[in-house]
């Protein structure tokens, strides 16, 4: 049986998804110039991830993979994840500001877990989040 290219793609996993996908078909291929593309990655761009299969299974192969582009094989799982609430980003935004306050701006060289706290930033990330929560949530801290 003589191999003949299925297809070529830009990126290992890709190629290693699709040699997954066709399998799973019953599809035997190969992912070539794996060693080239994983010793040094930019070369994935110049010689490209080739598929080969059985000249046999070409066909149905690359039908195969043409409904998988088409979205023939997608479930509808609602594997989406769910809106944020209001607060997310606020409270993100503080701690954020709060985990820079207390450390990173020290001028030596001792690790951070060791540099003295700074309280001014404490108090003004405080401040900023307080005010972020304030804002984020206007009916629980709004006057009846």
């Amino acid at each position: 049986m003589s191999l003949v290219e299925i297809a070529r793609f830009q990126d290992v996993y890709e190629a290693d998804l699709a040699a997954a996908f066709l399998a799973s078909h019953g599809v035997d291929v190969d992912v070539t110039e794996r060693f080239q593309t994983t010793v040094d990655p930019l070369m994935q761009r110049a010689l490209g991830l080739r598929l080969m299969g059985r000249s046999d299974q070409a066909e149905q192969a690359r039908d195969l993979l043409a409904r998988a582009r088409a979205g023939e094989f997608a479930a509808d799982d609602e594997g989406d994840l769910p809106p944020d609430k209001p607060t997310t980003r606020a409270v993100g935004r503080g701690l954020a500001l709060f985990m820079a306050a207390m450390g990173g701006f020290a001028s030596t060289s001792l690790p951070r877990r060791l540099r003295p706290v700074h309280w001014s930033g404490v108090a003004l990330i405080g401040a900023i989040a307080a005010v972020s929560l304030i804002l984020a949530l206007p009916g629980v801290f709004s006057p009846a």
